[in-house]
């Protein structure tokens, strides 16, 4: 099994938001963006139920304000340590952040 690491946690056995140890491991940008998560480490621990693309997902507002506050985060993250907005944009497409 690939060895995911993230920029957001140090912790991989654990649930990013819950603590819960059993998780699933989410690329918070995922399709075509799936290895570009893995590049820059925007991958997180969720608890199956809390993960967008689990099995067990519901698709309702709080799992959309969990993608979208993982999708912030990793943005933030991107443009401190990587690049700026526009790389991004280039990167993943769109701006999740506020003007």
């Amino acid at each position: 099994m690939k060895k995911l690491t993230s920029v957001l946690t140090d912790d991989m056995d654990n649930c990013y938001f819950t603590q819960s140890n059993v998780v699933e491991r989410h690329h918070i940008f995922g399709g075509s963006n799936r290895d570009r998560s893995e590049k820059y480490g925007f991958v997180v621990p969720l608890r199956p139920d809390l993960h967008p693309n689990g099995a067990h997902a519901q698709w309702d507002a709080k799992m959309l304000a969990i993608d979208l506050c993982l999708k912030q985060l990793a943005q933030f993250y991107y443009e401190q340590h990587f690049g700026d907005r526009k790389d991004f944009i280039r990167n993943f497409g769109k701006s999740y952040l506020l003007k």
